[in-house]
């Protein structure tokens, strides 16, 4: 069987940066294909608790933008063949302007953005500000859109198109039906190609999902593995590679 390409989720920073450096070279050892990596943030809409919890701590050490970007600096020093996305959320970015925050991230070695709260048709100006400085804006479609508002996302452009699995929060087991399925197709009816994540927790639901995305996210069950391994590296090292191996289907 063909390897599934993997984006994996990691907060910059959690629970510490010389933990969360050992996940993400855990992740690449498991077959990671893209890291999206989130800048901690206070007040969420997307993120379910394990992600939630982990931002909070990270903030309790004050952790500013400025120590994510260099953060994700490092793990692009590392790893500068594997694609780093920043995922946050639009106030961290349009605080420093629009512009400033696309040139930094771009200076760490970002790729791209994935901004959840900032619509693809009023977008504050990413999309162009991404473009300008060597990067993507990857918007994010979810099935509570209507069908005309996907549609014209869907052939709005853009290269890639980031498919949450269902409404709601991530975090959760998501269930892959046949409207699961539709979604996706229909998310990618405009040509885009499609990451499709949230609540994506094992090999089994990355089979059935693969052959109608380009990669397979999956997020809160590294940050719950982080969690529950942080007092032990070796651990934690393997247990997130392993994951990484099943999501994967290496």
């Amino acid at each position: 069987m063909e390897k599934i390409k993997l984006m994996s989720h990691l907060v910059a920073g959690y629970p510490t940066d010389e933990i969360a450096l050992a996940a993400a070279r855990a992740l690449v050892a498991g077959g990671a294909d893209i890291l999206e990596i989130q800048l901690p943030f206070s007040d969420p809409s997307a993120d379910g608790p394990a992600i939630q919890c982990a931002c909070t701590k990270v903030l309790s050490r004050h952790y500013r933008t400025a120590d994510g970007l260099a953060f994700i600096a490092s793990v692009h020093n590392e790893f500068p063949s594997i694609p780093i996305y920043i995922m946050s959320y639009g106030s961290l970015a349009y605080t420093p302007g629009i512009s400033n925050f696309c040139r930094q991230a771009a200076a760490a070695g970002v790729s791209g953005m994935i901004i959840p709260d900032l619509p693809f048709d009023s977008d504050e100006g990413l999309t162009k500000a991404c473009r300008e400085n060597g990067m993507e804006n990857i918007p994010v479609a979810a099935p509570s859109m209507s069908k005309e508002r996907l549609s014209k996302l869907a052939k709005a452009g853009f290269p890639h198109i980031y498919a949450a699995l269902r409404a709601g929060i991530t975090g959760s087991k998501t269930t892959i039906d046949e409207a699961t399925i539709s979604f996706l197709e229909a998310v990618g009816q405009g040509g885009s190609k499609v990451y499709g994540g949230f609540g994506i927790t094992g090999g089994e639901q990355s089979k059935v999902i693969a052959p109608y995305v380009e990669a397979v996210v999956a997020g809160s069950v590294f940050v719950r593995l982080i969690s529950e391994h942080a007092d032990d590296i070796s651990a934690l090292k393997k247990a997130v590679s392993a994951k990484a191996r099943e999501i994967t289907g290496l």
